[in-house]
């Protein structure tokens, strides 16, 4: 096996909390060697992160509504993209124990762009932030999104820190508290969007606990984007040649692993890709290599 198929086997293997945290890594140590071309060429490098972090100018905004996204794949230091990826790990894996890997995309991006409106709102609402037009990175609001998703989803499950057992529900309200008390002491524009990111979580918890999933618009939003930068190649039989005709037990041994595909396509239509086991992602990934 080629080392770009190891790498896309190992990466298939992860689980979609996983998938996200390395994708934040990508992009946090990319810039890192972009960095080194742009000051060799001698070009502003903070000209090109400008058009991924979210202003709180509207006016900049309108004209770049992506950074309402790609804002929260940036990340200011090592320590705020660690503590943000090892939050985001800790409370994904009791997320992705009880929910669907969708419910679980839906939940982060939904919080990163509430948390984004959260930001340019509060820079156009309060006095306090008068003539101040200041730029956001970070997964935080995504990040606050999951984990107080989860403490309302389960606000009686306990968790181990370090001597004693501690409910959920406190663990989220310690942190929103946290939020609160630190606006005035700096990055207030980052910790009103961490509350836009938490009250999403809390909101699609209550919401989807009385039985309505407020995120089905979004997916619904999202698949149709999917749908136009997906690629139609649906996994195909093992005989490609059509004119040649198989001995009897060939065609029976292709038909099982033909069927052995079309189940496990069925799985994924049904509960998505996280819900294999390793042995079907396996089998899958080797059925799309002989294609």
């Amino acid at each position: 096996m080629k080392f770009q198929d190891q790498l896309l086997y190992r990466y298939q293997l992860l689980n979609s909390a996983e998938k996200l945290i390395l994708i934040n890594v990508v992009c946090f140590i990319l810039p890192l060697f972009l960095k080194t071309i742009f000051f060799l060429f001698n070009i502003p490098f903070t000209f090109f992160l400008s058009w991924f972090n979210l202003s709180s100018d509207w006016s900049v905004f309108l004209f770049q509504p992506w950074t309402l996204l790609t804002y929260s794949f940036l990340h200011s230091g090592f320590f705020h993209l660690f503590w943000n990826m090892y939050l985001l790990f800790f409370a994904s894996r009791m997320f992705l124990n009880l929910l669907p890997s969708k419910t679980f995309f839906n939940t982060y991006f939904l919080g990163v762009v509430i948390g984004g409106f959260t930001f340019l709102v509060s820079y156009s609402l309060f006095p306090a932030f008068i003539n101040s037009t200041p730029r956001m990175v970070g997964a935080s609001a995504g990040v606050m999104a999951i984990l107080v998703f989860i403490a309302t989803f389960t606000p009686e499950k306990e968790v181990r820190l370090i001597f004693f057992n501690i409910k959920l529900q406190y663990i989220g309200l310690a942190f929103v508290l946290l939020d609160v008390i630190q606006i005035p002491y700096g990055n207030a524009g980052g910790h009103l969007a961490h509350l836009g990111g938490a009250s999403l979580g809390f909101l699609y918890a209550h919401r989807l606990k009385q039985g309505t999933d407020i995120g089905l618009s979004f997916e619904s939003f999202v698949d149709k984007i999917l749908v136009l930068f997906r690629k139609k190649a649906p996994l195909k039989t093992v005989y490609k040649n059509q004119n040649s005709r198989p001995k009897t037990s060939e065609r029976s041994n292709d038909n099982s692993y033909q069927k052995n595909i079309d189940l496990i396509l069925d799985k994924i239509s049904a509960s998505g890709y996280d819900s294999l086991s390793k042995e079907e992602k396996e089998f899958l990934f080797k059925a799309e290599k002989k294609q």
